[in-house]
Order: structure tokens, then C-alpha cells, then sequence
């Protein structure tokens, strides 16, 4: 940073330059506020200053191009009586500013940066030029000008009713997330009495109409695949006297079944009252000018039926969260339909081995498909599943760009419940975003919800969560019963292992989970595993144990290792470590690593 202050007739400014790093810009912005602080600014001017210098001097560091990112950013500030000046160089490919300055639709980060910036300064000018772009920030001095106050006063209570909206959509989404949580409920309590009796027909109608309660339907119409998917028969209806002929399955262009249509395209059909059901459709009967869907019903490749799902006229058509549910209910149905025919075509081990394959499917389907990255760090996530599928699962919720929490839980038991208590668990975690930065009553919270469908069944999970923020650089870890975290950093020696108290889920209603707190140190490694990997066991009966981990992770955590190459040497010694030996227990760890450059790879040979 090299500052260069020069007087003017209209005061004085200074100029400051800016390497093409992230981790650069506040210091930047703090030599900026000291030479504005000399100017007599009050505190919420300044405050404003701040936060639109960081966003227009994190924008050119995001978006240099790579010849850019080898030149420095020009900042420059000025002050006079009247108004305030800013001004970013940046090397980007430029852009042109919108016309109107709207917050961003929720979960997007795109023109974040400039509705905050609009918001705060009174004028905002964008110049393109040819490898260099201008971005130009005014603010007049309140002092001075009481009407630019005012507007000033009136943006930001725009951009707090806006925050206010906002909140009020994460609200929303924390209630549909905590309808999911009441049809797995329901799924989970008509699968229990399927085991007891069998009477797949009369499980699939208590599920359906559990469905209506849930999504406020009137009636549903549930067909199953028969003669080699030829025909789809009417299975259970929400009128047991309906009469339906069945529906042939052959691809003609003007079939006026939509359920026909549903099995044909593989893709859900609406119908309402722009796109109504033809009257030569057999769905007709159940209501004139009907409002719902047909959801076709796969596995793998193999059609297996066609839930509908209509409300009346006179309700309100469903919604993208209800749909979800029907997804959700049909899809569990299409499983449990599987089952049985496998349960009349297979026995003894050629049955159980495809009820694990199953329960293996939703044990990866609730495995994040790609991991978030964050500045400076990246995560690596790895779950090997055993003959015995269990409930091993990982997830990474993203809070803000430097915050997010890291999940890892291991449900006790196999096959299919395991799989489902661990899908709960997962949707009862991303229900309660306002406890996400504190792990430990989000855990009192899982536990008083799940205490009495675990305690019916005579099981527990345990669970691992973690809140990393990386802007304090500290982590909050909460633990119900599950295996310690494994801490290490550059400027630390040896391995910090953080073992917070707290019992298993579903063992005592009233668990309380104490938190735990540690510093993330330079060039930080974070391991959050399950017991599988200590408890694996080579041809000889040895156990991999928790000092051959805790060696690896001191070896491996002081190298330049990103999270990835730090998992793929895991995983290689522990195939090494089980040569000729199957598992026993699903194996499950999560790595976050901090890229760093080592000034000496011996720091961890030291402790």
C-alpha cells in the first residue's frame, strides 16, 4: 500500500494503491477512513464510506482478468466541504451500470455488491476505458446538505425493508422445511406399519391420504405399472369406489391422458384451469376444471406408476413447496412398490441385498453433490458405504461468503430406517436457520424433535456440527456423542482435538450440548469423521485406531496439501490398511484446508 496525499482547490485527496488480492482490501480501506476521519466526517458517513469502498474494491479483485490481476488497483479519495469522493481503478473487462439498483433475488450474490453501493453513496458513475475501468462513488456532506440526508435517510430504509423481506423469505423457508420434516414423519410411521402387516395396498392409501392433509389436495389416484409396463392399473384411490379402466402405454402424439403423458415424458404434467383436463380424460370424473399434477414414478429406468394429485376448482393451485411433497410421498411409494415385487420374486439374501442397495441410494442421494469453496479454503468430502448401509452422511450449509456449517453424522443401525433417520436429520437441521451459528442449541433442537420416533425404535444417532467463520477465523463445535475433531494449523504445534460433552441423539429428551470454541491458525486443517475409520480392521483383526489417525493428520496437515489431495491420502491408506478385508461400517470424513504456501515443511516434524 502506498499512499500519496496532494492538495486541491477543493481540499485534499489521497491515493492509495491496491494489490490484486482479497486480503488487501481492508487494509486499504482503513487508510482511506483515517484520512477521511481528519475531514470531520461523522460516524455514519464514514460507516458508509467503508462499506461501499470494500464492495467496489472486492468487485475489482473478483472480476480482474488474469493480465490484471498482475497490476495494482489505484483507490483515491477525496473530501471538501460539499461532498466526499471515491474512486476504484480496477482491471476488469468493465461493465455498464443497470438503471435500477434492485436487491438481488434471494440466495443470489449477483448485484449484491452494487445495490449495496447505490444504496449507501448519493451518486454512482461507472467509466469503461481500455484496460482500465473507473468506478466514481459520491457522497455529500451532511453538514452541508440536509436533503441529501433525507434521501440518504430514505435508501436506507428501502435497503432495511428490503433485509425485512428477506428475512421474511428465510422464515418461509424454515416452515417448508419443517413440512418436509412432517411428511418424512408420516413416511415413517406408515413404513413401521408396513413391516408389521405387509398390505402394501393399504399402506400406499394411509400414506396418499396422510399426502392430502399435508398439501391440502382433495383427492389422488395412484396406478401402478403392470405386464411389463404396458398397462397402468388403478391401485388406491381417494375414492375407494372409483371406478378407472386401465390406461395402455404407447407413445401416440394426442393421448388425452395426462397420466399417460406424465409416464411418456418422464416429467411431471400440471393441469388448471389454462391447461385444464380434456373431458375424454378418466381424471375428468373427480372435478370439472381440476387443480394439480401427475408425477411419473421411476426407478432407475423402470416405470413403476403415476401418482395424481387435484385440488378442486375452487382451492388454490399447489405450490413449488407441495409439489416437493408429492415428489417426495410418490417417489418413497415407488420404493416401497419395488420392495414388494422383489419380495415376491427374490428371497433370503437376493432380497436383502437389494434393500440395502436402496438404502445406499438414499444414503448418497443425501451426500452433497459438489462442496462450496470459500476464499482461501476448500472443502473435500468422502463416504465409502459398507455391505451393511447405515446412515453416514456429510453436508455443508453456506451461511454467508466467510461463514458455514459443517455437518457429519452417523445414525445407528442399517438398511433403510438408518437412511431415513438420517434424511430427517438433515432436513430437520436445514429447518432452524436462525440457530446455524449456534451448534449446540441446534442440536437440543434435532434432539427434542427426533427423541420420541428414536426412542420407539430403540435407536441414536450421533452427530458433529461445526460453525466456521472465517472473517474472526474461529470455529464453534458442538458435539452429540460423535467421534472428536481434529485441529491443525501452521503457526501451532502438535494436533488440537476438540470433544465437545453432549449424548447421542435420541438417548435423553433434555441432552444439553456444550459448545466449543477454537482459533483457526495460519494455513488451518479441519478432519470431522465417523467411528468407521477407527474401527476399521485389517485381514488380522487389527484396528486402524485413533493414534494411526492422529499420526496421518500430523504428517499430512503441515504439507501444501489442498482438501482434496489431503483426502485421497486418507483414503489410500485406509484401502492400504484393509487390503483383502471388507467393511464393517460405513466410513465417512470431511476435510476443510487452507491453501498456504510453506516457508518451512518441517513445522509439523517440530511438535
Amino acid at each position: 500500500m502506498r499512499p500519496l496525499t496532494a492538495s486541491t482547490q477543493t481540499g485534499m485527496r489521497l491515493r492509495l494503491s491496491l494489490p490484486c488480492s482479497l486480503d488487501k482490501v481492508r487494509p486499504v480501506t482503513r487508510g482511506v477512513l483515517d484520512f477521511l476521519a481528519a475531514e470531520e466526517l461523522s460516524d455514519t458517513e464514514l460507516r458508509a464510506c467503508e462499506l461501499a469502498l470494500v464492495e467496489a474494491c472486492n468487485n475489482a479483485v473478483l472480476y480482474s482478468t488474469e493480465e490484471g490481476r498482475l497490476e495494482a488497483i489505484e483507490v483515491e479519495a477525496g473530501c471538501d466541504a460539499f461532498k466526499i469522493e471515491l474512486q476504484v481503478n480496477d482491471h476488469t473487462r468493465g461493465m455498464e451500470l443497470p438503471e435500477n439498483f434492485d436487491l438481488p433475488e434471494h440466495g443470489s450474490e449477483s448485484g449484491r455488491g452494487l445495490f449495496i453501493i447505490h444504496s449507501l453513496m448519493d451518486r454512482v458513475r461507472y467509466l469503461n476505458g481500455y484496460g482500465k475501468n473507473s468506478m466514481v462513488m459520491e457522497k455529500f456532506r451532511a453538514s452541508v446538505l440536509g436533503e441529501a440526508s433525507r434521501i440518504q435517510s430514505d435508501r436506507m430504509e428501502q435497503y432495511s425493508r428490503k433485509i425485512a423481506e428477506s428475512e421474511q423469505i428465510i422464515n418461509e423457508m424454515a416452515e417448508e422445511l419443517s413440512s418436509c420434516y412432517e411428511s418424512l414423519s408420516a413416511i415413517f410411521r406408515c413404513g413401521a406399519e408396513l413391516g408389521k402387516t405387509n398390505n402394501l395396498e393399504k399402506f400406499s392409501s394411509s400414506l396418499c391420504h396422510d399426502l392430502l392433509q399435508i398439501t391440502d389436495a382433495d383427492w389422488f389416484v395412484l396406478r401402478i405399472a403392470v405386464e411389463s409396463e404396458s398397462r397402468l392399473m388403478v391401485f388406491t384411490a381417494s375414492d375407494s369406489g372409483l371406478e378407472l379402466s386401465p390406461l395402455f402405454v404407447a407413445k401416440r402424439e394426442a393421448d388425452p391422458s395426462v397420466e399417460i403423458s406424465a409416464a411418456l415424458t418422464r416429467e411431471d404434467v400440471w393441469f388448471d384451469a389454462e391447461k385444464p383436463l380434456s373431458e375424454e380424460d378418466p381424471l375428468a370424473i373427480l372435478g370439472e376444471n381440476s387443480l394439480g399434477l401427475v408425477h411419473p414414478c421411476f426407478f432407475a429406468e423402470t416405470l413403476i406408476g403415476t401418482l395424481a394429485v387435484g385440488k378442486r376448482a375452487t382451492g388454490k393451485p399447489l405450490t413449488a413447496a407441495q409439489a416437493n411433497v408429492v415428489h417426495t410421498f410418490a417417489d418413497f411409494l415407488a420404493i416401497q412398490i419395488v420392495n414388494a415385487r422383489l419380495r415376491e420374486e427374490h428371497v433370503g439374501n437376493r432380497l436383502i441385498s437389494h434393500e440395502l442397495q436402496i438404502a445406499k441410494n438414499i444414503q448418497r442421494a443425501l451426500l452433497p453433490k459438489a462442496l462450496p469453496r470459500f476464499s482461501g479454503f476448500d472443502l473435500a468430502g468422502y463416504c465409502e458405504s459398507a455391505r451393511q448401509v447405515g446412515g453416514d452422511f456429510y453436508d455443508v450449509l453456506p451461511i454467508t461468503p466467510h461463514s458455514f456449517l459443517l455437518i457429519i453424522a452417523d445414525v445407528m443401525g442399517k438398511g433403510i430406517p438408518a437412511a431415513m433417520f438420517a434424511a430427517i436429520l438433515r432436513s430437520l437441521v436445514r429447518a432452524a436457520p436462525e440457530l446455524i451459528t449456534q451448534p449446540e442449541a441446534l442440536l437440543g433442537r434435532v434432539n427434542r424433535l427426533l427423541f420420541d420416533e428414536l426412542s420407539d425404535v430403540e435407536m441414536f444417532i450421533t452427530a458433529q456440527l461445526i460453525y466456521v467463520d472465517l472473517e474472526k477465523r474461529e470455529i464453534v463445535a458442538a458435539s452429540a456423542g460423535h467421534c472428536p475433531v481434529l485441529l491443525a494449523s501452521q503457526d501451532l504445534p502438535g494436533v488440537q482435538t476438540l470433544s465437545p460433552d453432549g449424548l447421542p441423539l435420541g438417548i435423553l429428551p433434555d441432552t444439553v450440548f456444550t459448545p466449543e470454541r477454537a482459533t483457526l491458525g495460519k494455513g488451518s486443517r479441519l478432519l470431522l469423521y465417523t467411528d468407521g475409520l477407527t474401527d476399521a480392521q485389517n485381514s488380522g483383526g487389527t484396528f486402524f485406531g485413533q493414534n494411526r489417525l492422529l499420526q496421518w493428520f500430523q504428517e499430512n496437515a503441515g504439507t501444501s496439501f489442498n482438501a482434496t489431495q489431503l483426502k485421497e491420502s486418507l483414503a489410500a491408506l485406509l484401502r492400504k490398511f484393509q487390503t483383502n478385508t471388507a467393511l464393517y461400517d460405513d466410513q465417512t470424513f470431511l476435510i476443510l484446508a487452507e491453501a498456504m504456501e510453506l516457508e518451512d515443511e518441517s513445522w509439523h516434524k517440530k511438535s
